[in-house]
């Protein structure tokens, strides 16, 4: 069954190929984390736990969902994934999955990330994932989007200028007189 049958899929439950669960079990069953000093706070006799998925390599629950995506399209002869992504999560959890599962991966992430965030960057490429600010200089669409931007920076900056020379024309009129 393919991704787009499971998506569309009137069964109950579907199985995980095995291949799928001999790689979830390198960091699965999460375990679950008691959180007593918010039990403490919220002065309640209930027991609360958290299921932490921090244990997977890029530390977040998106390879359970990236490494049987990876898979399903290796099984359809699918050579390179092509993702976006804005923090890096996603974009870790794909270049994670991909590396395991034998894909190449391109991950277009969000410009401020890509220069805030360089662990996630790095970890992406540690995978063989090709991490690229976005918008980027490589698509039709992005090259358009990133001309109309440096003009609107540039008439933003122009109009900055007339207003502050108008003003200061303005108050030294007023000086003078």
């Amino acid at each position: 069954m393919n991704l787009i049958e499971q998506e569309f899929s009137t069964e109950r439950w579907i199985d995980i190929p095995e291949e799928i669960l001999d790689i979830l079990y390198r960091w699965r069953p999460a375990p679950l984390r008691r959180v007593v000093y918010l039990e403490r706070r919220l002065n309640t006799p209930a027991k609360i736990y958290y299921k932490d998925e921090s244990t997977s390599p890029p530390s977040s629950h998106k390879p359970n969902t990236a490494v049987a995506q990876a898979w399903y399209n290796k099984q359809f002869s699918i050579e390179r994934l092509t993702t976006e992504t804005g923090a890096g999560q996603w974009g870790s959890a794909l270049s994670f999955a991909c590396k395991l599962i034998g894909l190449e991966c391109k991950i277009f992430m969000v410009r401020i990330s890509f220069d805030q965030k360089p662990f996630r960057k790095l970890m992406m490429q540690v995978w063989d994932g090709n991490c690229v600010a976005s918008p980027s200089t490589e698509t039709n669409a992005c090259r358009t989007i990133l001309a109309a931007a440096l003009i609107m920076r540039v008439a933003v900056f122009l109009s900055f200028c007339c207003l502050f020379s108008k003003r200061s024309l303005f108050f030294a009129k007023k000086a003078i007189f």
